[in-house]
């Protein structure tokens, strides 16, 4: 990734195969969402860090946007309809704001396991690390989730479209939590079936 020469990279984290991470966005600054090995959906979740009730919401996004896709320019809108964020750049162009974390149900319903790493679980854990285990996950944008809508509307889960290196960037229109977790799901398209690890960076403006 090319970075602008007005930022500079503040911090890096890696988030490992099955696992999450969080970090503080400051007003200004930007998060960039690296696929390192390509096909990695990335579960994530911002709140306000004023007021931590208040937290980026698919749901009322696509009531804002009058959209189902996310396009580079478009604001990522909270439960009380206000932008926390702006997707600024996107190398991938198709990524998923519908469907919720993978969680404890979803493979002990779906697929008989009881002890499947998932992504609800990773980003309380990862939120932990702020003082926010204890707030109401709410559903996340899945970063380079490949969704796609047959003859029938309903929905086909296809391999991500996402390469080694690509990125969505993220501006922070003010002081955020975000958590983000490297998709566990091993047992259908949604990683192509190999779960793999993400990095975070977060920029700011170099001094002059």
């Amino acid at each position: 990734m090319t970075i602008h020469n007005s930022y500079r990279i503040k911090e890096e984290i890696l988030i490992p195969p099955y696992e999450g991470r969080s970090a503080l966005i400051k007003a200004g600054e930007e998060l960039v969402i690296i696929d390192v090995e390509g096909k990695q959906v990335g579960d994530f979740v911002c709140f306000s860090l004023q007021d931590p009730d208040e937290h980026v919401s698919p749901v009322h996004m696509r009531a804002s946007l009058s959209s189902i896709s996310l396009k580079t320019g478009d604001l990522l809108y909270s439960n009380r309809r206000r932008p926390l964020m702006q997707l600024v750049q996107d190398t991938v162009g198709k990524h998923d704001f519908f469907f919720p974390a993978c969680d404890y149900y979803r493979y002990k319903e779906d697929f008989g396991l009881e002890d499947h790493p998932n992504c609800h679980d990773n980003l309380k854990e990862a939120l932990a690390y702020y003082s926010l285990g204890h707030v109401h996950v709410p559903d996340p944008i899945n970063w380079f989730m490949n969704n796609v809508l047959d003859e029938n509307g309903d929905y086909v889960i296809c391999e991500p479209l996402s390469k080694p290196g690509d990125f969505v960037r993220l501006k922070a229109l003010e002081d955020v939590i975000v958590a983000c977790s490297a998709c566990s799901q091993d047992l259908a398209p949604v990683n192509g079936f190999h779960v793999t690890g993400l990095k975070l960076q977060i920029l700011n403006k170099a001094r002059t």
